[in-house]
């Protein structure tokens, strides 16, 4: 089941190859995300040490936030993935030009997990193109059904 999507990444990106991954979070971002509090429009995934990173995801505090914590909205959270798959994402992002990018929040048994996508920046006629595809099929469907 999805929280939140980031339909920015699929109109700017050719999405690769995706990936889950867990997500290291505070109580009150587990509240907020579950509240639907979450956006993911301006977020992307970094590589540090060795480690990936989301940057830039905003997540709102509950107004019934606890008041000893200062909830920061837009912190760094680390990301939870296999050693692997990691070494896997490093080598893509630094030999072929690929970029990670954040595509959806969502649950997996109860958990809260980010699906990850390796993309490549489309040019400016790629988003035309697949503008004008994305019309035709809605306009063969009316047509279909018109029948």
């Amino acid at each position: 089941m999805s929280i939140v999507d980031n339909k920015k990444a699929f109109h700017d990106y050719f999405i690769e190859e995706r990936f889950e991954a867990g997500m290291v979070l505070a109580g009150w971002e587990v509240k907020a995300i579950r509240a639907g509090r979450v956006q993911l429009k301006e977020a992307y995934v970094i590589v540090k040490k060795g480690e990936l990173f989301l940057i830039g995801a905003h997540i709102s505090p509950l107004p019934t936030a606890s008041t000893h914590v200062q909830p920061d909205p837009v912190r760094t959270r680390k990301l939870l993935l296999h050693a692997e798959e990691i070494r896997k994402l490093i080598g893509k992002t630094e030999r072929a030009g690929y970029t990670l990018m954040p595509l959806d929040l969502h649950y997996t048994r109860g958990r809260i997990k980010l699906a990850i996508g390796l993309a490549k920046g489309k040019k400016q006629y790629d988003k035309r193109e697949a503008e004008k595809k994305r019309d035709w099929e809605r306009e063969r469907q009316r047509l279909l059904r018109a029948r």
